[in-house]
């Protein structure tokens, strides 16, 4: 049986009863063609992925070419007060600041009920960083109406891990801006002026200003398409290593709001610069190695003192060592993606790993995600670090799953340095 289209409520609706439209025509005429469906092996939480990027509220289910049920929002989220659909339809129609902020509390709480089902790393960062995109463009969308900004006249560009599509709850703000045609002082000045205000309602949404001031109202880093292209080049071919090691997250970026044309330029030169350059990848590689994996020469977990309170910081020494690899393989291998688990599978194809091997990766990666993730939406900081986690807290098997984690992670670091270590 194939699957041709699919008719319901609300395309009646919209297709024959308000426009009036003879009903005697036959449905292949009012259907919606071009179905996403999914397979009985996919995952709730793909499908609510699928619900919260294409706005749609019914998903055929397949069992090979035969259609065995239909999944509609309803289904999935019955159980929850609140719903993708409600929460992405708000943001999109909200009136002002005071409203969008309501929206982005309403996405912390989601989150909270999503974790506490069970849900994976993978899909939640990626369900966040969704829904903080829709918050990022519906202020962009607003100031831009207020500064009198054409939309298609710039590009609002995210960095680090909202670049990655794996933003957490604990996250500050890293983003950029790049405006068409040359440069100068007014014309800077005007989108400054536009990105703070964008920036400062960001702050009043709970997405805290970046300490180091990576964010778009910067002048250093609202520049002209020319210019962001210049730069790129720099970085890649003439470089520091002291300089990458601030210049390391802007090669995750990834457009929110604006033209993407303006961004063209800038992947094709990092995509043909970056994979012959053997100077710039140990440049990067050498930054990375500073950071050590808390495994002990005899194999046990290396802690920190925090409170009085034996801990790792899942940041610093897990998850951003998987991250860096990750970029720097894939920027050697001219791999497009920048989500890092999209990285990992990449790199392990092209290096020719074992599946397995890969994979293991990428579940190191997930699980310190999610520790990281549960921290965060229980608010149980250590000593200010949403990061950090005490060992005591942990039952048996999931001190060894952290143990297998990080020594996986040591071992891919350590592959980084054969690769391209002094």
């Amino acid at each position: 049986m194939l699957l041709v289209g699919i008719l319901t409520r609300y395309d009646i609706l919209g297709r024959v009863t308000i426009p009036q439209i003879d009903v005697n025509l036959p449905i292949k005429e009012v259907m919606t063609k071009g179905v996403k469906s999914l397979t009985i092996r996919d995952s709730a939480q793909d499908a609510a992925l699928i619900f919260l990027q294409l706005g749609i509220r019914h998903i055929p289910v397949m069992d090979g070419s035969e259609v065995v049920n239909i999944l509609s929002e309803r289904d999935l989220f019955a159980m929850q007060r609140l719903s993708l659909k409600h929460i992405s339809m708000s943001i999109r129609s909200a009136p002002d600041l005071a409203s969008v902020a309501l929206c982005a509390k309403d996405i912390r709480r989601f989150a909270k009920n999503l974790i506490g089902q069970g849900v994976q790393a993978k899909q939640l960062t990626r369900l966040i960083s969704d829904l903080n995109d829709l918050v990022c463009d519906r202020l962009i969308e607003l100031y831009a109406h207020q500064h009198n900004i054409d939309m298609k006249s710039f590009a609002w560009i995210a960095l680090g891990s909202e670049g990655r599509s794996e933003q957490t709850i604990a996250t500050d703000q890293d983003n950029a801006l790049v405006f068409a045609g040359e440069a100068s002082d007014v014309v800077r000045e005007k989108y400054v002026a536009f990105a703070l205000d964008v920036n400062k309602a960001l702050d009043v949404c709970g997405y805290p200003l970046c300490k180091g001031n990576v964010m778009a109202s910067n002048p250093k880093i609202c520049l002209s398409e020319a210019e962001w292209n210049r730069k790129f080049a720099h970085w890649i071919d003439e470089g520091s290593g002291e300089n990458l090691l601030n210049a390391s997250i802007y090669f995750d970026f990834r457009r929110i709001a604006g033209n993407p044309d303006l961004l063209l330029k800038m992947k094709e030169i990092i995509l043909t610069h970056a994979p012959p350059n053997l100077r710039f990848m140990k440049q990067l590689a050498e930054n990375s190695l500073r950071m050590k994996v808390p495994i002990t020469w005899h194999g046990g977990l290396d802690t920190i003192k925090l409170d009085g309170k034996q801990c790792i910081d899942l940041k610093k020494h897990g998850t951003a060592i998987l991250v860096d690899a990750a970029r720097i393989y894939a920027l050697a291998n001219a791999i497009p993606e920048t989500n890092t688990r999209e990285r990992l599978i990449a790199v392990g194809q092209a290096l020719k790993v074992p599946e397995a091997e890969y994979m293991s990766w990428v579940t190191a990666f997930e699980y310190l995600q999610m520790l990281r993730l549960s921290i965060q939406i229980d608010g149980h900081e250590i000593d200010g670090n949403p990061n950090a986690i005490e060992l005591n807290s942990l039952n048996n098997i999931d001190r060894r799953i952290l143990k297998e984690s990080l020594s996986v992670t040591r071992n891919f670091q350590q592959r980084l340095e054969r690769s391209f270590g002094q």
